[in-house]
């Protein structure tokens, strides 16, 4: 896992698959997948899959909306730079 310039946090009792958001990391080398403990927003997450990314929200309704989502903001974050 490289630092990266665009920082994905994904709490380890969220729904979001681990796996999927390491895929998005090998794809855009730029980035750094991190599972975290909590993250502090235990209402969203027991009701959505969700990450942060660069500390922005990003959700969906369903785990591969989310994931369409994240990867979205990550191209937008990389884009900036």
């Amino acid at each position: 896992m490289g630092l990266g310039i665009v920082i994905v946090e994904k709490c380890n009792r969220n729904a979001l698959n681990l796996d999927e958001l390491e895929a998005l990391e090998k794809k855009y080398p730029d980035i750094a997948v991190i599972a975290m403990e909590c993250l502090n927003e235990c209402r969203l997450c027991q009701t959505r899959p969700y990450a942060l990314v660069n500390g922005q929200k990003v959700h969906g309704k369903t785990a591969e909306e989310s994931i369409r989502q994240i990867e979205q903001a990550i191209i937008a974050e990389l884009d900036q730079y």
